[in-house]
């Protein structure tokens, strides 16, 4: 079985000012880390769902469940976590507790997402 080669990355020249440029723009360390744990969010298909519904409306714990064909506790979960990210909120009336996006940002990485994956 022949030996597999490994490309190497020696550096002949490197470019310094597009280096120097892109280094002082990249974000701090922390905030890399978020992003990336904002994104684990949207790396579940029924949270996902959850986000398209409230495009729509805002709705309750039970309706959600009904539209999914989900239990309440289910839906409940997955909300936890959408809330902890910032990603929906709710408001109380009375008894009843109704999710909505947390704000504008939420549909705009969603629309831009289902862009891309149609591309």
């Amino acid at each position: 079985m022949p030996e597999l080669e490994i490309e190497r990355c020696e550096f002949i020249h490197a470019h310094d000012e597009i280096i120097q440029k892109v280094n002082q723009g990249m974000p701090d360390e922390e905030i890399l880390c978020d992003l990336a744990e904002l994104f684990k969010v949207f790396g579940d298909s029924t949270r996902i769902k959850i986000l398209y519904v409230l495009f729509e409306s805002e709705m309750c714990v039970c309706d959600i469940a009904q539209l999914l064909n989900m239990t309440q506790s289910a839906i409940s979960h997955h909300l936890r976590t959408l809330k902890q990210s910032k990603l929906v909120k709710y408001r109380r009336d009375g008894k009843t507790v109704f999710y909505s996006l947390a704000d504008g940002h939420v549909r705009t990485i969603i629309n831009q997402g289902i862009e891309h994956v149609a591309e």
